[in-house]
């Protein structure tokens, strides 16, 4: 027996996504709820530039209370394409437009309690073409060289889940 969906209400309507509750009964008939942060989804693109660079950015993470380098990345808006999505966030985040961007590969961020889908986006042929960034986003541009990402990661240098996923789904296509 599946699980059954029995109700739902919205605790928060926030500005990027929503919470709500939602009741459930159990395959063994028990009642139960989850809270689940509904997202719109997202895009990771991983930038390589003329020069062999992957392109980071450094942003402040007020959850972590860190500034934390992690890969270019956005939210959709509304039921924006996702492609068209990763075309807007690379401009807006490194000043680079991509003249080819590549679907790599996709995930869930956080499915235990969030709806959240990201598309991964291998982005090449960059130009400068900047648009103006999000008004609550100071970003910091970093350009590492490819044959130093992977020791980035392995050393933790960069612990963001959504960086991580990306570069992964990404090396293979890097490397033909």
């Amino acid at each position: 027996m599946p699980f059954e969906f029995i109700s739902s209400e919205v605790l928060l309507q926030g500005r990027a996504f929503k919470i709500r509750r939602d009741t459930l009964k159990t395959p063994d008939g028990r009642e139960t709820k989850y809270e689940i942060i509904e997202h719109g989804g997202s895009v990771v693109i991983v930038p390589v530039d003329a020069d062999g660079n992957i392109l980071f950015v450094r942003q402040y993470r007020h959850a972590a209370g860190l500034d934390l380098l992690e890969l270019p990345a956005g939210t959709r808006d509304g039921d924006e394409p996702f492609e068209e999505c990763a075309a807007r966030e690379i401009r807006e985040e490194t000043g680079m437009e991509a003249g080819k961007l590549e679907k790599v590969g996709d995930f869930y961020l956080a499915p235990g309690y969030s709806s959240e889908f990201m598309a991964v986006f291998l982005a090449t042929e960059l130009k400068p073409n900047p648009l103006p960034g999000d008004d609550d986003e100071f970003l910091q541009l970093e350009k590492i060289p490819l044959q130093e990402v992977d020791a980035m990661f392995a050393r933790g240098d960069v612990p963001d889940a959504k960086s991580l996923a990306a570069w992964l789904l990404a090396k293979p296509f890097l490397e033909k």
